[in-house]
């Protein structure tokens, strides 16, 4: 099965003033493109051919889970992000509140894993499997599917995701990305799992 660069659920445009233009193109278009070019490459001719993203990350090691699991923590991310102002579903926001005391103290959590990830990686809200909500930090790439928690959405912290509007000011990338969260996208996953 070849594994295609997922579209955009917006315009290049949409996100701006936070995530410009020029950012999305070389995020989306180059290095979201080449890791879903590099997968088909080295899956090619493989019992990985036939697999989903999913069942890939779960059962590679090195480059080509490296490269899929790239794939995927970037299609949650753009997925989770949109121009409209969006909230979380009721039950989504109770059970935060429930976990983490409100949303601002969830906002400040996230944002805290978020910075004090040290090097590059991504920040994920997941669901354990008792239900519980987990902020978890991931280096490189690694995501919550190699464990048993399920993810609702994450935040790119690689430099990549950020460098061409804000240099080395990640902070100021996480509060910004914050007001682009796609709470829709996020309840959904939520009252999925």
């Amino acid at each position: 099965m070849k594994h295609q660069l997922m579209e955009l659920p917006f315009n290049l445009q949409a996100l701006e003033p936070y995530i410009s233009k020029e950012t999305l193109q070389y995020h989306h278009g180059k290095h979201h493109a080449t890791y879903v070019n590099n997968l088909n490459n080295l899956i090619e001719n493989t019992k990985y051919e036939a697999m989903s993203l999913e069942e890939i990350i779960k059962t590679s090691k090195g480059g080509i889970f490296n490269n899929a699991a790239q794939v995927y923590n970037h299609n949650v991310y753009f997925q989770g992000m949109c121009s409209k102002n969006t909230e979380p579903s009721e039950e989504l926001r109770k059970k935060i509140e429930e976990e983490f005391g409100s949303m601002d103290a969830f906002k400040q959590a996230f944002l805290n894993a978020a910075v004090t990830l040290f090097g590059s990686g991504w920040v994920w809200l997941s669901v354990t499997p008792l239900g519980s909500l987990i902020i978890e930090q991931m280096s490189n790439a690694n995501n919550p599917l190699l464990g048993k928690n399920t993810p609702l959405m994450t935040c790119d912290v690689w430099e990549h995701a950020y460098y061409i509007g804000y240099r080395n000011a990640r902070a100021t990338y996480l509060e910004n990305w914050w007001e682009l969260i796609n709470w829709n996208f996020v309840s959904a996953n939520y009252k999925n799992v």
